[in-house]
């Protein structure tokens, strides 16, 4: 039985982005097993709710394709190499959710069938929709895309309601808030103005990617406990970027 001080879930499905420099957690590569630990626990108490969870999980902390040209490597071959790296991190994450029992499937835009299953929109859907946890990874399977753009491209194919990207900063800010201490936070602010001011919110084709189809993207400290809980019950935290 509900109580007039219980919230509502704002959000029935959401994708989570995150990125693979933060599993590192306080290492220089890698995977930090209490990164792991952290997430799979903010993520259980948003599960816990009933949302739909998908997530979109970076590489960098592994292999990043787009440096691989400074190792003279072709950048397709690196971005290729990059997308087997957001899938290690998929598996990582895949396993620590199970672990705390939570039901998951790593879904990949690249067959590897021994490994995960290959990316079939309405399978994927059908998965959330029996509260499945979805781990998109691969990016979309093509070289020349970021996992910002799988992410945005994932989240309009199974109809999210919101892109959360969690990042090390609380937000979009005037300026970057890490070299800039006069630097100010957006609470709300519209596509347009991102575009006009200049922000740096991800990259331009997942940007334009959502902005196209009216998905909105909340920015937000994934580091700090609670947050996403908090987001997914519709507090004000982070930045929220809409039409």
């Amino acid at each position: 039985m509900t109580t007039p001080t219980d919230q509502s879930p704002k959000y029935k499905r959401v994708l989570l982005k995150l990125s693979g420099e933060a599993l590192m957690g306080d290492k220089t590569h890698g995977i930090a097993p209490d990164m792991l630990e952290q997430y799979a626990l903010e993520i259980k108490k948003v599960v816990e709710l009933g949302i739909e969870v998908a997530i979109v999980i970076g590489g960098g902390n592994i292999f990043r394709g787009i440096n691989a040209v400074e190792s003279g490597i072709d950048r397709v071959q690196g971005d290729y190499m990059g997308m087997l790296a957001t899938v290690i991190n998929g598996m990582a994450i895949q396993a620590t959710l199970e672990k705390h029992g939570m039901y998951t499937r790593l879904m990949s835009g690249i067959k590897m069938e021994q490994v995960c299953e290959p990316f079939i929109r309405r399978r994927a859907v059908r998965h959330l929709e029996k509260k499945r946890i979805v781990i998109f990874g691969a990016g979309i399977g093509s070289p020349y895309f970021t996992t910002d753009s799988a992410a945005s491209l994932r989240a309009i194919e199974i109809e999210a309601d919101v892109v959360l990207k969690g990042t090390r900063v609380d937000g979009v800010y005037t300026a970057d808030p890490e070299k800039d201490a006069t630097a100010t936070r957006f609470s709300n602010i519209s596509f347009d103005e991102v575009y006009t001011k200049g922000l740096n919110v991800m990259d331009m084709t997942a940007f334009t990617l959502c902005k196209e189809n009216g998905l909105p993207i909340i920015v937000f400290d994934m580091n700090k406990p609670g947050n996403l809980l908090k987001i997914v019950k519709g507090e004000d935290v982070g930045t929220l970027i809409t039409m």
